[in-house]
């Protein structure tokens, strides 16, 4: 077995207002280990009340991929696949916390993201911008991407059906490292009272001002992510605050749907929790003591 594979992983994913954040500083806390974001949109420095960031002055607990890029500036899964990969053999005990499933799964998982040569000359110049934009954002939610930029967005839908063919020839599902994986499971209907509180909080904090300072500093940033682009859109007058509103509740269950079926499917040795569960944070570190001193979870 490598080094890689003897390299033990934990990943915290769930939906929007699941908790992930709290229970990742407790768990990292109580296991001395440190927290790789996965949420690409953390990545971006100034896009804080929109993406919940943690502030860093509030907490002892290394963080890795947190505000490291200007917004406007191009950062992909190519970056982060490398970037998770070198943090990751450099710290003890690592917490992968978000995010995008695919982002984490390149990272984490035998993911070859080079472009084949063979499919270099696929027929995507037929397919219109607006067509590769909804392919793109429907595959990640959350891929930030300068939708101003044609070329970029070729690009990026090229890479993406590049990926897919490779993903199914060289058997994506096989993991780089011995991987625990815990999802915070949270029903619909007590999801959304919380998604609502969410906006709320992040209503009071400033979020409709962040929008605002952030189109006026960045104009070529992208606000193609949900609850930026809402509000986006209300201070260019093109849909109502009440419409923005609705929107971005609406879009973050459907995306928090999406996620679930995603993660079900496709993370290995997932392990779901109830993310109300009062005893989440005790199950969770009996799961992890279990996995750290046994490697594998069926051992």
């Amino acid at each position: 077995m490598n080094n890689k594979m003897q390299k033990k992983i934990i990943v915290i994913v769930g939906p929007t207002a699941s908790g992930k954040t709290s229970l990742s500083l407790k768990l990292a806390n109580f296991f001395c280990g440190e927290i790789i974001n996965a949420d690409s949109v953390q990545m971006y420095k100034e896009f804080d009340i929109g993406s919940s960031k943690i502030s860093l002055k509030d907490t002892h607990i290394p963080h890795h991929l947190l505000d490291i890029i200007n917004p406007g500036e191009q950062y992909n899964i190519f970056y982060f696949q490398k970037d998770v990969r070198n943090k990751i053999m450099n710290i003890k005990i690592p917490f992968i916390v978000g995010g995008s499933g695919l982002y984490i799964k390149a990272a984490l998982f035998d993911y070859e993201l080079n472009i084949s040569k063979n499919y270099e000359n696929q027929s995507y110049q037929n397919v219109t911008i607006e067509h590769m934009l909804t392919f793109l954002f429907e595959k990640d939610p959350n891929l930030v991407l300068d939708i101003k930029n044609p070329r970029r967005i070729i690009s990026a839908y090229r890479q993406a059906i590049c990926n897919s063919l490779r993903s199914q020839k060289n058997g994506s599902n096989r993991p780089l490292f011995d991987i625990l994986t815990i999802y915070l499971n949270i029903e619909t209907q007590f999801l959304k009272p919380r998604v609502i509180l969410r906006l709320e909080q992040m209503l009071k904090q400033g979020f409709v001002q962040e929008v605002k300072y952030l189109m006026n500093k960045y104009p070529n940033a992208n606000f193609n992510i949900i609850g930026y682009r809402e509000i986006k859109e209300f201070l260019e007058k093109k849909i109502s605050f009440q419409q923005a509103y609705d929107l971005i509740i609406t879009k973050t269950l459907k995306y928090a749907k999406r996620q679930k079926t995603w993660f079900m499917n496709q993370m290995l040795s997932l392990v779901q929790l109830e993310a109300l569960d009062p005893q989440l944070e005790t199950k969770s570190i009996d799961i992890i003591k279990n996995f750290l001193k046994k490697g594998k979870l069926n051992d």
